[in-house]
């Protein structure tokens, strides 16, 4: 391995937004420095799943809703898994009884 070409790898403190810290090894900064996070997983919306805002590009998003707009009918929902035309069928074997 040749010397001196890998970036030192030593001990810093990272600081959350909330104020939580702990320590870590990292090659970013010198021995001792302070990393202050302005992301972390107990703030940010990626990681506690707040809103997204779906921006409409030329209509594709639009377009999309409206394709699979009736996807999951309000009957599908019930998880009934029979067919509409085995529900039919039944429903004349009934009569016919």
């Amino acid at each position: 391995m040749k010397q001196d070409i890998h970036p030192g790898y030593h001990t810093i403190k990272i600081v959350m937004t909330d104020g939580s810290e702990f320590t870590t090894r990292s090659s970013w900064g010198k021995e001792g420095d302070v990393m202050h996070l302005d992301v972390d997983p107990k703030s940010h919306p990626a990681w506690t799943g707040g809103q997204q805002q779906l921006l409409d590009r030329g209509g594709r998003l639009s377009r999309f809703q409206k394709k699979f707009s009736g996807f999951l009918k309000a009957d599908d929902k019930t998880g009934d898994d029979k067919k509409p035309e085995a529900k039919k069928t039944e429903a004349k074997k009934a009569d016919k009884k």
